[in-house]
């Protein structure tokens, strides 16, 4: 075993962020799924997809833009795009630019979808989210957050008020 240099090391307060940030994530996400289910509807993972392609428009996505526009991690988003397809929420069609990749666009059905899970969906974040925050706290929570999504040596926004 090799020794970790001190500067490697994180503080205590970082590991502990770090591990709060995990728990939380896990914690918050099995709720919602969970409050999603009760409801009868599928899982997150097919709110988000479809909402990107709504997002996407008429042009749709191919399936590498969709896992990278996703909000979830999908680590088996052929899986998922079936899914959604035997559903009848999404279709493919061979990508205009090379004929050998596909499109995926949203259907009539897949938008019914995704305004009937989103009362639901919203209502589950507020409980599970909204509820435990103020909002100065939950706008503190985000802009922290933001620090972590910021690419490595870019200076974070002005915080807004």
């Amino acid at each position: 075993m090799t020794d970790i240099p001190a500067k490697a090391v994180p503080a205590d307060a970082v590991i502990r962020a770090w591990t709060r940030l995990v728990r939380a994530r896990q914690r918050v996400l099995s709720a919602v799924e969970a409050e999603l289910k009760r409801a009868g509807f599928p899982p997150l993972a097919w709110y988000d997809a479809l909402l990107e392609l709504r997002r996407a428009g008429p042009a749709g996505l191919r399936p590498y833009q969709l896992e990278a526009a996703m909000l979830l991690a999908q680590y088996n988003l052929s899986r998922l795009v079936d899914r959604l397809e035997a559903a009848g929420h999404l279709a493919r069609a061979p990508s205009p630019a090379d004929g050998r990749g596909q499109v995926l666009t949203i259907t009539e059905p897949g938008r019914a979808l995704l305004e009937a899970m989103w009362p639901a969906y919203a209502a589950a974040i507020g409980r599970h989210v909204g509820a435990r925050l103020t909002a100065p706290q939950a706008t503190m929570l985000a802009a922290l957050l933001d620090r972590l999504l910021d690419p490595p040596g870019v200076a974070p926004p002005p915080p807004r008020r």
